[in-house]
């Protein structure tokens, strides 16, 4: 794959990506993400847990995919690399997995040569596209994944930062529906079900700093797998998706973690 020409990045306003490597410990941000995470945090203090569960869940869900045979892997906002990546778990249980990571910001790309470390057998790239450009990413992903075999596309943390008006629900439909029968569909999502005035708090919060939160209820996240068979036990609070020893434990109030996660197979 041809590599992509790097973007100047932008540090005059807060990244999603940065501010999530804030909240997990890294230090691949700016002060613009550490200040916005800071007055995210007052708001609500179960944001960092929750991207410790996000990470927790990705992982997990990934292991059960290449237990259930997968091989291909699509990840769509990867994210700055925090170990394990997504190619580091599957390889380690199917050491041929090919995987393709997919981020719309520059400081990612600066990450990519970290990211291809993979296993002999398998394969790992990076392409710098983002998902409300989904023609660009199954043609760059053409060339290293076989859509003639199942696919699991992860979208992990990400659609909440893609309104309705962007067409979220289309981007997804537009991404599941080039691959094949077999194929897997892996989500997590913010919600504001369980503390509304918080979450409308932080979203006003993001909207004034440019950025855009949709936060969205377990019906309308649920939507996005209509016509996809849901892998039990369904949508849940992710840390309760099929939990194992040594994840993130959110707390007494597991209730109250502040998202969704499920995982589905297309027919």
């Amino acid at each position: 794959m041809e590599p992509t020409p790097p973007m100047e990045i932008d540090t005059s306003r807060p990244h999603p990506a940065r501010m999530y490597d804030w909240y997990l410990g890294g230090k691949d941000n700016y002060p613009v993400d550490e200040a916005m995470g800071r007055q995210m945090l007052a708001l609500d203090p179960r944001v960092p847990v929750m991207a410790r569960v996000n990470r927790a869940f990705m992982q997990r869900a990934t292991r059960w995919l290449a237990g259930q045979g997968i091989r291909q892997f699509l990840d769509v906002g990867t994210g700055i690399p925090t170990e394990p990546n997504l190619h580091q778990v599957a390889q380690t249980v199917a050491p041929d997995a090919r995987v393709v990571y997919c981020d719309n910001d520059p400081i990612v790309l600066a990450h990519a040569a970290a990211l291809l470390r993979g296993t002999d057998e398998g394969l790992t790239e990076y392409l710098q596209a983002d998902v409300r450009d989904p023609d660009t990413i199954l043609e760059g992903a053409r060339k290293v994944l076989d859509f003639n075999q199942p696919v699991a596309l992860s979208l992990i943390a990400l659609l909440h930062f893609v309104s309705d008006e962007d067409g979220a629900h289309e981007l997804v439909g537009r991404l599941l529906g080039a691959l094949p029968s077999g194929s897997y569909l892996v989500l997590t999502h913010a919600t504001a079900d369980f503390k509304p005035e918080e979450s409308k708090a932080a979203t006003d919060k993001l909207k004034a700093a440019g950025v855009t939160l949709a936060l969205r209820s377990r019906e309308e996240f649920t939507r996005f797998f209509d016509g996809l068979e849901l892998v039990d036990p369904g949508v849940q609070v992710p840390h309760l998706w099929h939990p194992e020893l040594g994840d993130p434990v959110p707390g007494q109030d597991d209730e109250t973690i502040p998202g969704y996660g499920a995982v589905a197979r297309k027919p």
